[in-house]
């Protein structure tokens, strides 16, 4: 990652699917002096353009084509790997905790999350993407927040036992409490005594029965 003014404008490589939204972006930080050497809408053309171009820093969505789930935060993340003093700023309207974390846990600097919908204004943006090119950090607060969420939630289900992780398992399954007695050889009562110590252990506090089943599931899921 190049200091600006070494080697003249920031060079910039813009992954968004929206063609509205991709052109926008390249008009706005044009103005604003960057180079922006390429703006591709799918994460094949993003690691072309990457490979092609060098840029210092890449601007990455994370619902992109075909299925508009993860593609783009997955092309980010193996762009870190690939080119490590590449700057990488995802910029999306979602927040996905799962490969975030590895993301950002990639290296110290020369990365970000920023959410669309919370950019008020176009120089703020400007300076986040300045930073993350030249080797510092720009996150959301409501990112740093989930993503402190779900490694609390990590964090819980390591707490449980193996037998407890193949009775949540079973759980997940939509297996009532006698089924998964069944299939793990066990009495029902045993398998009440789990289920106890999973909601303890995950902090769901006493309510509904059926309602903590489902938490401690999407627990498991999340």
């Amino acid at each position: 990652m190049s200091a600006e003014g070494e080697q003249g404008a920031l060079r910039v490589v813009i992954a968004e699917d929206n063609a509205i939204l991709r052109d926008g972006l390249t008009a706005l930080l044009s103005e604003r002096g960057f180079e922006v050497v390429a703006a591709v809408g799918d994460p094949t053309g993003l690691h072309a353009a990457v490979t092609e171009h060098a840029p210092d820093v890449a601007v990455v969505d994370v619902r992109m084509p075909p299925t508009f789930t993860d593609e783009g935060l997955l092309a980010a993340l193996a762009l870190r790997r690939s080119r490590p003093r590449t700057g990488v700023l995802v910029f999306s309207q979602w927040i996905e905790t799962r490969y975030a974390t590895e993301l950002l846990a990639a290296g110290a600097g020369g990365v970000g999350y920023l959410l669309k919908d919370r950019v008020a204004d176009v120089s703020d943006f400007a300076d986040a993407l300045r930073r993350v090119a030249t080797g510092g950090t720009a996150l959301d607060p409501e990112v740093v927040s989930q993503l402190m969420g779900a490694a609390r939630q990590q964090d819980s289900l390591s707490k449980l036992t193996p037998r407890e992780h193949e009775v949540l398992e079973s759980m997940a399954q939509g297996l009532s409490n006698s089924a998964i007695a069944q299939a793990l050889t066990v009495s029902e009562r045993a398998i009440e005594k789990h289920i106890g110590n999973i909601f303890t252990k995950l902090e769901l506090p006493p309510s509904d029965s059926h309602h903590r089943r489902v938490l401690a599931v999407l627990r498991l899921k999340g």
